[in-house]
């Protein structure tokens, strides 16, 4: 279903993409978790061979360098939210329909690529001089879009008289926010995604359906 990383012939990273899927993925994977618990300044590429069982050599072969690796991953990742907006169904005007949308999506990203939303929050909080002018550049960029589209052709009429819109828009959020990390714990435990999908659609039913009652008309 997902398909993220663009691979054109002309590319830099073509001696990565000449890998196997799963390799590609095992060095991606690893580099996210270091980058993610280390930052930018502090990631060492030596925990990071070392992860994916590559040599030094053959990382700096692929990449350049680790702000060459740090680049591609920014890209990578921006590439795959950008994908998740495009598969947004803008003809579903109920909010709660949407976000219930977007959290599935966002289930098939992270059984794949379990460690991207971690990575893209932590380079807005990266403070390295070397890259955060990249990381304003690609990833504030993407998310300032997102939100747009996220909310785009929503029916607002819904909702109650009186009913701060906003307000309730943020505590749907932190539902959903919270919610998915329960079922991203969970998501590890399930061989098929679609069963899974299914049971996270009838426990995110009964939220919803407090929360409409609160908000709805």
């Amino acid at each position: 279903m997902w398909s993220f990383i663009k691979k054109e012939v002309t590319t830099i990273y073509t001696a990565f993409y000449k890998l196997k899927e799963v390799k590609q993925e095992l060095i991606i994977n690893s580099a996210i978790k270091e980058f993610v618990k280390s930052g930018f300044d502090k990631a060492s590429t030596n925990e990071i061979v070392k992860e994916a069982n590559i040599s030094k050599g053959s990382l700096f072969a692929y990449f350049q360098s680790k702000k060459g690796l740090y680049i591609f991953l920014i890209e990578y990742g921006s590439q795959i939210i950008g994908s998740l907006y495009e598969h947004i169904d803008l003809n579903e005007t109920d909010l709660f329909k949407r976000l219930e949308n977007i959290g599935i999506q966002k289930l098939h990203i992270h059984k794949r690529y379990p460690l991207v939303f971690d990575f893209l929050a932590s380079t807005v909080q990266e403070e390295s001089i070397e890259v955060k002018d990249i990381i304003k550049d690609k990833v504030d960029s993407i998310y300032a879009g997102g939100k747009d589209i996220i909310y785009k052709n929503i029916d607002y009429t819904k909702f109650r008289e009186g009913i701060d819109i906003e307000k309730a828009i943020e505590i749907l959020n932190w539902t959903m926010f919270g919610f998915g990390e329960k079922a991203i714990h969970q998501i590890n435990s399930f061989e098929n995604i679609g069963e899974f999908g299914d049971q996270y659609l009838k426990e995110w039913e009964r939220y919803s359906e407090i929360l409409k009652y609160s908000f709805y008309k």
